[in-house]
């Protein structure tokens, strides 16, 4: 197998086809309307691992104003080409900056802070957690909303077992090829809840002949996030809200 990168890296298979995993998973389905809901009709939102910008550009085209931060080069690039592509009165809407989420002060607040698709869970569960909770507590006013997109344990604990030689994601592109995704390992390990994949991302013609190949490492940590939200002073709004049966959107609201 090839050397193995992190995910998102640059020169890697995951940023480039990011786009084309998240418009194929049905657990992301609804996830715009419930951030959307955070924020009074034209409000500000923070968003924490804007990625390519899919969830950013759902809050600008429904008319809220977003800073999207992330710490990949290779998901800004891929967000600053879906702006260019927008229409321009909503891609005004949308600033994007490259920053870390677990250290960040852009010396304002905003309506509501996000975090969507399991970006906090790409971080280990401990200083990082501790740090992003106090970087959303820190760009939100009195009453102000945090959502943050978490897998759900049990779901990642009991993965069903799969095959490294056939494609979990079997995927049309536009120019007549496919993407394909293995899973080549998988290990889960608790305490912590930590999951360990590598995703191996092909690129294939219209006849199946791999073109291109790229493992990539992907791990999630998963724990309790009410103990971080509370030490930034952040409340747990209500119960964590269910998307797609994989992961919940866990609102906090700040004192």
């Amino acid at each position: 197998m090839a050397k193995v990168r992190p995910y998102y890296a640059e020169g890697g298979l995951s940023a480039a086809f990011y786009d084309v995993v998240t418009a194929a998973d049905p657990t992301l389905a609804g996830d715009i309307e419930t951030y959307a809901a955070l924020a009074p009709p034209g409000g500000s939102m923070l968003e924490l691992g804007v990625g390519s910008g899919r969830v950013a550009q759902g809050l600008a085209e429904r008319g809220l104003s977003v800073t999207g931060v992330d710490i990949a080069p290779a998901m800004l690039v891929k967000a600053q080409a879906r702006r260019a592509a927008m229409a321009p009165e909503a891609a005004a809407r949308i600033e994007l900056r490259r920053g870390d989420m677990t250290a960040l002060d852009l010396k304002r607040t905003f309506d509501a802070v996000i975090c969507p698709f399991y970006a906090l869970a790409h971080t280990p569960a401990g200083a990082a957690w501790k740090n992003t909770f106090a970087v959303a507590a820190r760009h939100l006013p009195a009453g102000g909303k945090a959502a943050f997109h978490l897998p759900k344990l049990d779901r990642m604990r009991n993965l069903p077992v799969v095959r490294p030689d056939l494609p979990v994601m079997d995927q049309a592109l536009p120019d007549g090829g496919r993407l394909l995704l293995f899973v080549k390992e998988r290990s889960f390990r608790e305490p912590p809840g930590r999951l360990d994949q590598v995703i191996e991302y092909a690129v294939a013609d219209a006849n199946h002949r791999i073109l291109q190949r790229s493992p990539e490492r992907l791990t999630f940590w998963m724990a309790d996030p009410e103990p971080f939200a509370a030490a930034a002073g952040l409340a747990l709004e209500g119960p964590p809200e269910d998307l797609g049966g994989a992961g919940d959107i866990w609102v906090f609201r700040k004192g």
